[in-house]
């Protein structure tokens, strides 16, 4: 059964200031820009004043809430990945702490690319529905296993059939077409993805934009408490697609920043060599053959 978020949860409050609702979608309501403060009721057990200082300044770019009681279901948090030892990172895991103190259901993003604003309300429906879905078919009858939210086959906006809920769709038919119009070296995006023991999921998305020179994009996925409905690390890999799309729209302006083909392999190596560290099989080794 998909978890249904920080339902009922003491510390949690409705969310009702701040300006109306992004969205209606499902019974649940989105709230958009909050902060940590706006949702708590007070300062946890366990919690030093420092981290609760700290934490409570920070903010998410989407907030969930049941649409009867206003309380909070999931927060949704998209940003570029911290720096190691930075202060961002570490107000990142002091607002971490402070959302497992109170049991708020958090899907953070970490993207060079994607942003909150501009982004955020796809990402946030997406999981909404995938996350009705999976709820929906988990009674289904007993011994069928129900097609997954992620696999579903229908018609897409270019008039193929293919996976409607892919987020990399659109990407994919815009590579197609920047080949055609001689823009690319090669009209396949291409990518990979990997679960982490701790629960943190990457995905690698890349097009070849001239020979040998690629435009890649990474992404990674961290569910706190909480279930996408779909398998995780292939919504960072679709995420990533997603990210390569919006670059590519800035071609016209001027040649993105590009990894060479044989660095790109030497880094899938390099993370197929932490196999200790994934949770199941590497499925892309053959990426790393020469």
């Amino acid at each position: 059964m998909t978890s249904t978020g920080s339902v009922d949860v003491p510390w949690l409050r409705p969310v009702t200031a701040g300006g109306g609702p992004l969205l209606t979608r499902a019974g649940q309501v989105v709230y958009a820009s909050r902060r940590l403060s706006e949702l708590v009721h007070g300062r946890p057990p366990g919690i030093t004043g420092h981290q609760w200082s700290t934490a409570i300044r920070e903010g998410f770019d989407q907030v969930v809430c049941a649409a009867d009681t206003g309380r909070p279901l999931f927060a949704l948090d998209i940003a570029a990945p911290p720096a190691a030892g930075s202060p961002e990172q570490r107000a990142e895991r002091m607002k971490s702490a402070v959302c497992a103190a109170i049991g708020l259901a958090v899907l953070r993003i970490e993207s060079p690319t994607l942003r909150g604003a501009a982004h955020g309300r796809r990402i946030v429906e997406y999981v909404i529905d995938a996350r009705g879905y999976a709820e929906a078919t988990a009674a289904g009858p007993e011994g069928v296993e129900p097609v997954g939210f992620r696999d579903i086959i229908g018609r897409l906006p270019d008039g193929r059939s293919g996976h409607v809920n892919d987020l990399g769709a659109l990407t994919r038919a815009a590579a197609v077409e920047a080949y055609v119009e001689r823009r690319l070296a090669d009209p396949i995006v291409r990518g990979l993805h990997a679960r982490w023991k701790d629960g943190a999921a990457e995905g690698w998305s890349w097009v070849e934009v001239r020979s040998g020179r690629c435009l890649v994009e990474r992404i990674r996925v961290v569910p706190q408490r909480f279930s996408c409905g779909v398998d995780p690390a292939r919504l960072a890999e679709d995420l990533s697609a997603l990210a390569v799309g919006e670059r590519l729209r800035g071609l016209d302006a001027g040649e993105p920043p590009l990894v060479g083909r044989d660095q790109l392999r030497v880094d899938i190596r390099r993370l197929a060599s932490r196999r200790d560290e994934l949770d199941g099989d590497f499925a892309f080794a053959h990426l790393c053959a020469d």
